[in-house]
């Protein structure tokens, strides 16, 4: 069996376990180290460390304090790693905690975080999915049920200081040209609530002051939230210090493609089981800015879809140039307003694409001035027939199951 180097203990807050982080910067002590070929487990906390309860309030989802966010395990220091390498790792498996074999999604108020959709969603919602082994099912969801395809949706190595400052200064300028949108534009450090597992003293405040939240992807990976980096899969590091500085965490039992609802696959405590190599000079050798990967082989096996487009035209009428945000949200919309015709809340609906399997394209991006992208909705996880007929929709859901919503108290 292999050693499990980093364990969490749900029972006792994320902050007090000095093998886990929730930002990025390169004084980072390594939680643990290990050598080329080896294979190991990682235990994980939720994104939020545990502050989401499996409940029938969405008022944890309301309010959160998203600057506490992502917490990760690690940093794992692989020896002879060196900046310019490439760090390979193979996720052999991953899983559900035992002791908590459930997750969540939720839906982010609009003043805490928003979302994709958040103009049509404004106020913290949240369902809760129970694990049935390979499938899921929500009490708050009715009429689904599907295959999981477990996967980390953050997992990145330790940027260097360049890399780091880079990140701030552009997002902090980003931020300023409009500092009042709500919500922001970017996430700036935040040092109160910065943890940074095995740092003390006066570095600890320096990373904490400079420490770049984990909220968006980046060039060395991050919060990615790609479905298909599941059992089987291989993922190719750039490396920008010495050991690498590997980390993961944000585990999803399942998620539609794009994460729509921002809390938007099924968050869950688990387990990472993962071997890594060491390409030397593989950066400049295969000309690599952004991570590469080779997907998993194993993925839920649905073969009928409903596939629902837009275009890059909003909700208002207005035109966008190729705009493929524009164009996947209409797609999502379209879908919803679907689904409401077999008796789903919107609310329903919206999470239903966030959490199943659902495929994201952008199918087009030439034909000026409309992109297209297209949602497709697997029907095979539905209890019932949702393709259209002659007979049109029929409403087998009649509304006495709701997501609990909380009102913005703010």
């Amino acid at each position: 069996m292999p050693e499990t180097l980093i364990k969490v203990d749900l029972s006792k807050p994320a902050p007090s376990n000095e093998m886990v982080h929730n930002r990025w910067h390169p004084d980072i002590p390594m939680a643990c180290w290990v050598q080329p070929g080896d294979d190991f487990v990682l235990e994980t906390y939720d994104w939020t460390g545990g502050y989401i309860k499996n409940n029938d309030s969405a008022d944890d989802v309301r309010d959160i304090d998203l600057t506490t966010v992502h917490y990760l395990s690690g940093p794992v220091g692989v020896r002879g790693a060196m900046p310019g390498d490439l760090l390979v790792v193979e996720l052999l498996d991953v899983g559900a905690k035992s002791d908590s074999l459930w997750g969540f999604n939720g839906f982010f108020s609009k003043k805490n975080g928003g979302g994709f959709l958040t103009e049509h969603f404004p106020q913290a919602q949240k369902s809760i999915w129970d694990f049935h082994g390979l499938f899921t099912s929500s009490r708050h969801v009715p009429g689904v049920n599907f295959a999981g395809l477990i996967h980390p949706g953050l997992i990145g190595c330790l940027p260097d200081q360049k890399m780091l400052d880079m990140w701030n200064a552009r997002e902090l300028a980003f931020i300023a040209t409009d500092p009042e949108r709500v919500p922001p534009l970017a996430a700036p450090p935040s040092a109160a609530t910065a943890h940074l597992g095995k740092l003390k003293g006066a570095g600890r405040e320096k990373a904490a002051a400079e420490g770049a939240r984990t909220v968006p992807p980046r060039e060395h990976g991050g919060n990615c939230d790609i479905k298909d980096l599941s059992r089987g899969s291989k993922i190719f590091f750039p490396v920008y210090v010495e050991g690498a500085g590997l980390s993961v965490g944000d585990l999803h039992f399942s998620q539609g493609d794009g994460e729509i609802t921002f809390c938007g696959a099924i968050e869950m405590a688990g387990w990472v089981h993962m071997r890594v190599s060491i390409l030397k000079g593989g950066m400049a050798l295969y000309g690599i800015k952004n991570p590469i990967f080779k997907p998993s082989p194993i993925t839920p096996q649905y073969n009928d879809y409903l596939i629902f487009e837009g275009i890059s035209v909003d909700e208002q009428g207005k035109q966008h140039y190729l705009d493929v945000h524009v164009a996947y949200r209409q797609a999502c919309l379209n879908a919803i307003e679907y689904l409401k015709k077999f008796g789903y809340s919107a609310a329903q609906a919206h999470s239903i694409l966030g959490v199943a399997p659902v495929q994201g394209h952008i199918s087009g991006v030439v034909d000026i001035p409309n992109a297209c992208a297209t949602l497709w909705l697997p029907t095979q996880i539905f209890d019932f027939d949702i393709n259209p007929s002659a007979a049109g929709p029929v409403k087998h859901l009649d509304g006495s199951v709701q997501m609990p919503l909380s009102p913005d108290l703010r």
